[in-house]
């Protein structure tokens, strides 16, 4: 075993140890099915999905069905709480309403850009590593515990509110985000499948108001879900609320915008079309293009 392998196991252990310091955490308050919290339970079968995927994808070394199986994972986790939850009130309903739209339709979209791909070049060099795949499906199941966190505290909580001006301004902030998300994936899909714009970078509609529109909705849309969540959160649910930060810092510093900000600078860097887009386009929130 070499070190990158002994880096990623021990990347899988640290990952474990923090969501078990989450579970615990969003526990706290938490309504019980079979003597377990109900937060504590959604968050194991979070990781228990990932590592029974991982197991074919490894043994079929395919990355296809990673970014569906996430948003199976949304999807189930979230069910699951419902179900188990004494009480299902309006709050509960919206937020599983609000998850399953997203990760539905974001599933969809990442599982048909694959399929058309054939592949997704990230984990070129990460299949053949049985530790190193294995922790990229461990860090997907970090990634839907953190990023659900605040709505599974509001769905499992002992604590009810009839719906207030914290659903309805966090459903309009959702609303917002999602759309915007929509709207530039839309957007970015067809300019891809122009053969006009082969070989060429996008910077029209949404695009040209931000480099990542995309993921400035889906940064807000987290923003609404914590809104809908607050009125109901208690001692240490708290925690839940790291999720729109969580998904923020995840975007902006560590897979999303720096990769793709990198492997732009390396195909259109130089060219002064792009170098003047980059100056005059906001990395992420957006802004009026500059007329002419």
């Amino acid at each position: 075993m070499d070190k990158e392998d002994r880096d990623a196991l021990i990347s899988v252990l640290v990952v474990i140890l923090v969501a078990v310091g989450v579970g615990w955490a969003g526990s706290q308050g938490s309504a019980s099915a079979f003597g377990v919290p109900i937060f504590a339970m959604s968050v194991a079968l979070a990781f228990l999905i990932q590592w029974l995927a991982f197991i074919p994808a490894y043994l079929r070394q395919t990355e296809r069905f990673f970014d569906l199986t996430g948003s199976i994972t949304y999807i189930s986790v979230t069910i699951l709480a419902v179900l188990l939850s004494p009480v299902v009130d309006g709050r509960s309903l919206l937020l599983l309403a609000l998850v399953v739209i997203w990760a539905g339709r974001l599933g969809t979209f990442l599982f048909q850009r694959v399929l058309k791909a054939g592949k997704d070049s990230r984990f070129d060099d990460i299949k053949p590593s049985f530790a190193r795949f294995l922790r990229t499906w461990t860090l997907q199941g970090l990634w839907v515990t953190l990023t659900l966190s605040a709505a599974l505290a509001a769905i499992t909580t002992t604590v009810r509110k009839s719906l207030d001006l914290f659903a309805l301004i966090g459903f309009l902030i959702w609303a917002v985000g999602f759309a915007i998300e929509v709207t530039a994936d839309s957007q970015k899909r067809r300019f891809r499948e122009d053969p006009e714009n082969e070989g060429d970078f996008i910077d029209t509609g949404l695009w040209a108001w931000s480099r990542h529109p995309n993921y400035f909705g889906e940064i807000v849309l987290w923003i609404g879900v914590a809104v809908i969540a607050l009125p109901v959160l208690r001692g240490w649910q708290w925690v839940g609320l790291i999720s729109p930060v969580f998904v923020t810092i995840l975007l902006t510093q560590i897979s999303g915008i720096p990769i793709l900000e990198e492997r732009a600078d390396e195909k259109w860097g130089g060219q002064s079309d792009y170098e003047a887009y980059k100056a005059q386009t906001p990395v992420l929130i957006p802004r009026p293009p500059e007329t002419q």
